[in-house]
């Protein structure tokens, strides 16, 4: 079979995604597994306060998006976060973000496909873990071998499916209300004042809800995909609003519905930490198959968040072999647009997920500090999109006067995120269990740096530029 990237080559992608595939990607990127397993140990920080942690982790995450959507919309030749800042803030500011945010999307993307095999277990045990892992991964490469339409029909589907789920819940959850439901398990009624009646909205005072944020931002992990998806999407001018300003709904009804819902039938201090919220309140409330069934979604769920991270790496991928950061092969796209050697760099990480699950637990162990480690990267990945828009209204005051998609409050929402974030970051240092990677993660910039050196001094010896320019609104793509 003849390659076809070697008779054709490219270098471009192709915008192969329409209206409805974006939408569903912004929605599944804000619903990932952090809302279907990690709520459950934000409501025991928590309690209800639980609530308040998710609308203000919301609010920032959506002033964020519109951050970002202004920066792309601005100039249709930025395709990635790594284009924005090599661009705005200089060529190591783009290495910095895209190899970051590469390694951020491979390792969760292993996480996930490890989780997937719990998953799997839960349904029949006596299928050994590599099995599912092995299957997964290579279905991962398959679909990411597609154009990216396939990514873009894979994720709507999944998406559906996590919507869906939800709504049903929340449907369940008021009729439980409106007719006064008992749990049999809890002997409790449900009722909307379980949300104050154990103990007030801040049961665990206000440390307990200080420490709700450090596990409540990662739920938000993927709600920046929709940035990467835009270099691949029909009419961005048109569909890219429309996708970022419907967050605040996700948020209202995706996280505060449903766990409203959820602690309303089951009273927070009765919910187990370790388990998933949505499977326990179900399964509490006698709904043995529903809660089978919810299992299912956190898998698919899993899965999504899988693809996800596989796509966003080897786009990643791409636009650093354009810079020169990586290498030139990467750049070359087949007749379909797709990077096919991007594709199979990241597939040997992913496929690590395979011999990671048969060294055993203590690698377990270790892996799940290393996902951790990649889930504080995310804060760098978003404070670094803040610092963009700061310097793009220092640079380009007339690209924002201009905008028809500019940011509320302009001049101070970044400082108000990044301030956020350094925030989240205590809040990290807080808790034992996420101060060792926090305090572990600059050790990734420390190798980073080295990186950028050796490879500036390379790129300088070859007489090529620091990186590859970024044409100027109105020309290439932008035209």
């Amino acid at each position: 079979m003849s390659d076809t990237s070697t008779h054709a080559p490219h270098e471009q992608l192709q915008r192969g995604l329409s209206n409805r595939h974006l939408q569903l990607i912004a929605i599944g990127g804000a619903i990932g597994t952090g809302l279907f397993l990690g709520s459950g140990k934000i409501i025991n920080l928590a309690g209800p306060s639980a609530l308040l942690v998710y609308a203000v982790i919301g609010c920032m995450m959506f002033f964020l998006m519109r951050a970002l959507g202004e920066l792309l919309l601005s100039n249709l030749n930025y395709k990635t976060f790594g284009d924005i800042a090599k661009d705005l803030i200089g060529p190591w500011a783009g290495y910095f973000v895209s190899w970051t945010y590469w390694i951020t999307w491979v390792v969760i993307c292993v996480a996930d496909i490890i989780a997937i095999t719990g998953y799997v277990a839960y349904i029949n045990p006596s299928i050994p873990n590599w099995i599912p892992a092995l299957i997964t991964a290579a279905v991962l490469m398959l679909l990411n071998l597609q154009p990216v339409r396939f990514f873009g029909e894979f994720e709507f589907w999944f998406a559906i499916i996590k919507i869906v789920a939800i709504l049903a819940l929340i449907a369940v959850g008021v009729v439980l209300l409106v007719t006064g439901f008992e749990n049999p398990t809890t002997h409790t009624q449900a009722s909307v004042a379980h949300l104050w009646d154990r103990g007030g909205i801040f049961p665990n005072g206000f440390t307990g809800f200080l420490l709700g944020f450090q596990l409540g931002i990662f739920s938000f992990i993927g709600v920046e995909l929709v940035g990467t998806a835009a270099a691949e999407t029909k009419d961005p001018h048109r569909n890219l609003p429309r996708a970022i300003n419907s967050i605040v709904v996700r948020v209202l009804i995706f996280y505060i519905g449903a766990l409203t819902v959820i602690m309303a039938i089951t009273p927070w201090d009765k919910l187990d930490p370790d388990a998933s919220p949505f499977v326990t309140t179900l399964a509490l409330a006698g709904f043995g198959a529903a809660a089978f069934a919810i299992n299912l979604v956190v898998l698919t769920s899993a899965a999504s968040s899988a693809n996800s991270g596989f796509y966003s790496g080897t786009r990643m991928t791409h636009a650093l072999s354009l810079d020169g950061h990586a290498p030139a092969g990467f750049s070359i796209t087949d007749s379909r647009g797709v990077p096919r050697r991007a594709v199979f760099f990241s597939a040997v990480f992913v496929f690590s997920a395979v011999p990671i699950l048969l060294l055993g637990d203590s690698v377990l162990a270790a892996f799940t500090m290393v996902s951790s480690i990649a889930s504080t990267f995310i804060l760098f990945i978003w404070s670094m999109i803040a610092i963009s828009f700061i310097m793009y209204l220092r640079k380009h005051p007339e690209r924002h006067a201009s905008s028809q998609f500019r940011t509320p409050l302009a001049r101070i929402v970044p400082w108000a995120v990044i301030v956020f974030f350094v925030f989240i970051a205590v809040t990290l240092a807080l808790a034992e269990d996420t101060r060792i990677p926090l305090l572990c993660a600059p050790i990734w910039f420390v190798v980073l740096a080295i990186a950028w050196q050796i490879t500036k001094r390379r790129l300088v010896r070859e007489g090529k530029p620091l990186t590859a320019a970024i044409a100027l609104p109105g020309t290439g793509e932008d035209a």
